[in-house]
């Protein structure tokens, strides 16, 4: 018998949550061979019969699905006692219990997180936000972000700001040179927005400024990138960091 595990990821629609599932599991079990075929957007049983004597043929095969139609799962399920084929529905016992917590039958209709809601438009409209005011652009704009990020060059505020923009946060990010840089909007009001300044430490920054100074072929700037200019830069965004017009910051290390 190989001792390598054969797992099918079956899903009826994109897979990413299987995905992100079976990357969990592989992380509990250390030194594990694993052969690993998706089967995505499966939604007939003719596909899931097909997918399932292909399995058979194989040694140690495993099955995860997420499937949320409950006649397809539960055709699945007994195609997999038939041929002795361990299968596990990773929503299916979550869907249910939810349903009975909640009394409300589930939709059960595939891609369901992915539906062009409201909110699906408002995480769109703070990506095109975020992009637009990245940098220091259109600072003009700090009444209508919800989230400002300020900080020296290189401590993570564009992707930052982009994660929080995938979360629906309209986020305008402000590259700390001096104490000019903050708009005079925000000193004057500072809760316009929630504002946080993002900091690291010195060596830190030199290694990602050498690092983004080599990427792009650049040798000449050694202010960039000398370490007792860094630790000047840093503190003195830290003085214009802590209070604007008397309102604290929220100060944030990245690791």
């Amino acid at each position: 018998m190989s001792n390598t595990y054969q797992i099918y990821l079956i899903s009826d629609s994109t897979g990413e949550t299987l995905d992100r599932v079976f990357l969990a599991i592989k992380a509990q079990f250390k030194n594990i061979k694993y052969d690993v075929k998706s089967y995505f957007f499966t939604r007939t049983e003719n596909q899931v019969s097909k997918i399932m004597d292909e399995a058979k043929k194989n040694d140690n095969a495993i099955i995860l699905y997420t499937i949320v139609d409950t006649s397809l799962a539960k055709f699945l399920a007994n195609k997999g006692d038939e041929k002795k084929i361990p299968c596990f529905s990773v929503l299916g016992n979550l869907i249910m219990n939810f349903s009975k917590l909640l009394n409300q039958k589930a939709s059960h209709v595939p891609s369901g997180q992915h539906a062009l809601n409201e909110e699906y438009y408002e995480r769109i409209e703070a990506i095109q936000f975020t992009m637009a005011h990245d940098d220091g652009n259109l600072v003009e704009d700090v009444d209508k972000a919800d989230l400002i990020l300020l900080g020296v060059s290189r401590t993570s505020k564009t992707p930052t700001s982009i994660y929080l923009a995938n979360k629906g946060y309209k986020t305008l990010n402000i590259p700390l040179v001096n104490e000019q840089s903050i708009p005079d909007s925000l000193k004057k009001n500072p809760k316009l927005s929630c504002v946080v300044g993002l900091t690291t430490e010195p060596q830190r920054l030199v290694d990602i400024r050498k690092n983004r100074m080599n990427a792009l072929k650049e040798k000449v700037n050694t202010n960039y990138t000398n370490i007792n200019k860094i630790e000047k830069e840093i503190n003195e965004a830290k003085k214009h960091l802590p209070n604007i017009n008397g309102q604290q910051l929220m100060l944030l290390e990245n690791q």
